[in-house]
């Protein structure tokens, strides 16, 4: 009930934009002004990815626009979780009642780019995509440009996917897959195909991340397997005053409480098959790990994933911990590429490990990482959460990745280098569409090539590109 009214509270506020724009409200960009953009996403949690995302998407589209040509803004949960992140952005906070902020805050600019992932499904949060839906939708109500950058849709519910339809058709979504560009387009979507943005990310130098290892009791030597765990099943968060009261008055639904009004799925169910995926991870990694000599770290890209990396360090004997809680986006990174080996529940603990072809396996609960391992040729390397087989399936994943490392990495290095010149066929779309919005806008002039598209990207990358291209 309060995911509908918040839909249909949202959804009156895109009419309202619209009616007011008809009626002479609000301005267009103007020759000579800078172009205000918005970014939307959900940052402010500490969510590595989340934060990896519109940190490059901001890189790329300033050097492609020209940074004295734009203003750029972007959303973010918490102040203190985002300080020294964007440089050169101004962070307006994203309350979780977010409906107002959304008619106060989009007028002010020239347009909404949403640089979230998940931007468009129902498997984390409806309130969230209807976030996503409103920033588009009332942007594109301005006449504004509303543009999806490396976006993904997935099971959508009825009611958030007939509000996608509706108020984002005069929208353009760049999607990081296809299987999201045939889902969208069903609904009257426009969109292209493009990537994920963190392709082009760049952490601390690798001596930060050794360093970090050694601290945590690492040799130098022996090669380190890092694990990401999640807990896949508590999802999707949904607000509930009901429980809020229950909350506020006895104490209840403590475990199960993300914030505010907010509380992930709970339960019996919830709590056996958490427990079937932590125990099979464990009881993979002790197999493993008496096979072969490696050192075992476990890494929260997500606060929220603390939880699980703590109790498969508890069920092992005491494994050290690294948490996105206590370390940035880029020293997190750092320390992730430093390892040898990665099996991840976190998308962006293999994106961001790749670039340092660093040897991965996926463990899954939804598209994104099966879409990845596919596009990378290695789907022996993919798993999914609820596998009742998932023990040996990822034993065996283990032994391929630490016999079969090289072989891998070539697959993970062609894989990176493709995407690297999908994100610089995302610029240019943007480049099109805001050539489109507003014609008078200062792009360019003259031949670029497709690495002109990419913000300045590091000597690693480079060399992939030399090597791959």
């Amino acid at each position: 009930m309060m995911d509908f009214m918040l839909e249909a509270w949202v959804s009156g506020n895109i009419e309202r934009a619209k009616a007011g724009w008809m009626l002479g409200k609000g301005e267009r960009w103007q020759r000579g002004q800078k172009l205000k953009l918005l970014f939307a996403g959900y940052n402010g949690t500490r969510n590595t990815g989340s934060d990896v995302r519109p940190e490059e998407t901001l890189r790329q589209l300033r050097h492609i626009l020209g940074a004295d040509n734009v203003a750029f803004s972007v959303m973010s949960q918490n102040f203190d979780l985002t300080r020294g992140y964007f440089t050169g952005t101004e962070q307006v906070h994203l309350p979780d009642i977010f409906p107002p902020f959304l008619s106060r805050e989009i007028p002010k600019h020239h347009g909404v780019v949403v640089h979230e992932g998940s931007a468009f499904k129902s498997k984390f949060a409806n309130a969230l995509t209807t976030m996503i839906v409103g920033s588009l939708g009332t942007a594109a109500a301005q006449n504004k440009l509303a543009v999806g950058y490396g976006s993904e849709a997935g099971y959508m519910d009825p009611l958030v996917a007939k509000m996608c339809g509706r108020y984002c058709k005069n929208s353009l979504i760049i999607t990081r897959n296809e299987e999201s560009r045939t889902l969208l387009r069903k609904l009257g979507v426009p969109t292209e195909l493009g990537t994920d943005t963190a392709w082009t990310f760049e952490p601390l130098p690798s001596e930060y991340g050794r360093k970090a290892l050694q601290d945590a009791g690492w040799d130098g030597k022996m090669p380190v397997l890092i694990v990401c765990p999640i807990n896949p099943f508590w999802w999707p968060v949904k607000p509930s005053l009901v429980k809020y009261a229950a909350r506020s008055a006895t104490g209840a639904y403590k475990d199960s409480h993300y914030r505010t009004v907010y509380f992930h799925k709970s339960g019996r169910d919830v709590d056996d098959a958490f427990e079937r995926y932590l125990t099979a991870i464990a009881n993979a990694l002790d197999a493993f790990r008496q096979r072969r000599r490696v050192r075992t770290i476990l890494v929260a890209t997500e606060q929220l994933d603390v939880r699980a990396c703590h109790r498969i360090s508890e069920k092992l004997g005491g494994l050290p911990v690294f948490s996105s809680e206590n370390y940035d986006m880029y020293q997190l990174v750092s320390i992730l590429r430093a390892g040898h080996l990665i099996a991840s529940s976190r998308f962006h603990g293999i994106v961001t490990s790749m670039p340092a072809l660093v040897p991965s396996a996926g463990i899954t609960m939804d598209e994104r990482i099966r879409n990845l391992m596919r596009d990378r040729g290695h789907e022996d390397l993919l798993m999914n959460v609820d596998d009742a087989d998932l023990e040996p399936k990822l034993l065996a994943a283990l032994e391929t990745l630490a016999t079969d490392g090289e072989k891998i990495a070539d697959g993970i290095g062609r894989t990176v280098v493709k995407n690297l010149k999908l994100m610089a066929r995302m610029g240019v779309y943007f480049e099109e569409e805001v050539q489109r919005r507003y014609p008078d806008f200062p792009t360019r002039k003259g031949q670029w090539s497709w690495e002109d598209y990419l913000p300045p990207i590091d000597a690693g990358l480079h060399r992939l590109i030399g090597m791959y291209s």
